[in-house]
């Protein structure tokens, strides 16, 4: 893109007062942001198209916020090789978007963005999600990245980091969807995955350069990922949980939406439960979801992530956790506390509290709020 048109884009979409609705319509009647700033557009037309303070943002200098946010995004723009602007006049701006009524006309991206060409699949969940959830993220993360697709997620702690993580690790590429600006990475403790997606991946953002963690942006971004992905999965959330509402957009696109269900005891399967009675499939591997999706193509064999009941067997086999072995009979698929575990074992608590320990060093148990304690199936 040359550099004047990126600058005519770049003021068209940080003209204050001009939304995404308003947007849409000036270049629909008049063609690439060039012309608008060329003073040979009638101002009538740009008063009838977005009234009389729109033209007039439009029409005048840029002032000095606007100018400070146009040179904040050259800067950004140069510190990098793999930063850039997909517009709506690019061939690679992702056709899906299109059906969103707000589609951004302009994207801030840093990575690979022949991604936004491969079909997708989101994975999603809490933010404050368990280890066996993560565990099953990054498994199903790995299973779609490995039969071609990318996997798309929102960059937040928990189940989004770990199926950016699962998908990286798969070889496969995957994109983050940003509720900040491209230059600001939220959470903190995700700038080593930013910095791996940016390499490996493809980091994406609707908002202005220098844009904060502001909380209305989040529910606002999600409506991005639910457009980008063929299908929604939802791999823990609680009943009020933002996943959820990614899922309902999903589902308002016409998208296919899916949930791994969990123990009926834990808040963060709640959430999937209930998508699951409001028409969710309920999925345990990634073949589930291809054939849901209807795409014939089977994955090789040993790629699907396995359902807990296929992978018990394996958590019961000898390992150095081996004499904690009747605590996991107890401790069953559901959390438990150390005094329900003496009970059932005929234990003292004191060794009950020993074998939990043996089996959480192990990556047998997880430890979770009130001293409760949950198996974990899989891989560790």
């Amino acid at each position: 893109m040359l550099a004047g048109e990126r600058a005519a884009w770049l003021r068209l979409v940080l003209t204050p007062g001009l939304g995404p609705g308003a947007t849409r319509t000036l270049l629909d009647r008049f063609g690439l942001p060039t012309a608008l700033f060329r003073g040979s557009v009638d101002h009538a037309a740009l008063v009838d198209a977005v009234g009389t303070e729109g033209a007039l943002a439009l029409t005048r200098p840029p002032d000095e916020p606007l100018a400070t946010a146009l040179q904040r995004t050259q800067q950004w723009l140069d510190g990098g090789p793999r930063r850039s602007l997909v517009t709506l006049a690019d061939a690679d701006y992702p056709r899906p978007l299109l059906q969103l009524p707000d589609a951004p006309a302009l994207l801030y991206a840093e990575g690979d963005r022949a991604l936004l060409a491969r079909p997708a699949l989101a994975i999603v969940g809490s933010r404050n999600a368990t280890r066996q959830g993560e565990q099953n993220a990054a498994a199903f993360a790995a299973g779609i990245g490995r039969a071609g697709w990318c996997v798309v997620s929102g960059l937040a702690a928990g189940i989004d980091a770990a199926a950016h993580r699962g998908a990286l690790e798969s070889g496969s590429g995957t994109i983050a969807l940003m509720g900040t600006g491209a230059d600001i990475i939220y959470p903190a403790g995700n700038r080593p995955l930013a910095a791996a997606i940016a390499r490996d991946g493809l980091l994406l953002s609707e908002y202005p350069i220098g844009t904060a963690p502001l909380a209305r942006n989040f529910p606002r971004r999600n409506r991005l990922i639910a457009a980008l992905a063929r299908g929604v999965l939802v791999v823990e959330a609680a009943l009020r949980s933002g996943s959820l509402i990614t899922a309902r957009l999903a589902a308002d696109m016409g998208r296919e939406v899916f949930a791994i269900p969990g123990s009926i005891h834990s808040p963060l399967a709640r959430g999937c439960h209930r998508l699951i009675r409001d028409g969710a499939a309920l999925v345990e591997s990634t073949q589930d979801v291809f054939e849901q999706l209807g795409w014939a193509r089977a994955l090789p064999a040993g790629l699907a992530p396995r359902a807990p009941q296929q992978a018990s067997a394996e958590a019961d086999a000898p390992d150095p956790a081996a004499a904690a072995a009747p605590l996991l009979a107890a401790l069953g698929h559901d959390p438990a506390d150390i005094d329900t575990l003496a009970l059932r074992t005929g234990m003292d608590p004191g060794k009950v509290a020993a074998g939990l320990l043996a089996l959480e060093l192990a990556r047998r148990v997880e430890r979770l709020a009130g001293n409760r304690y949950q198996r974990l199936h899989g891989p560790a």
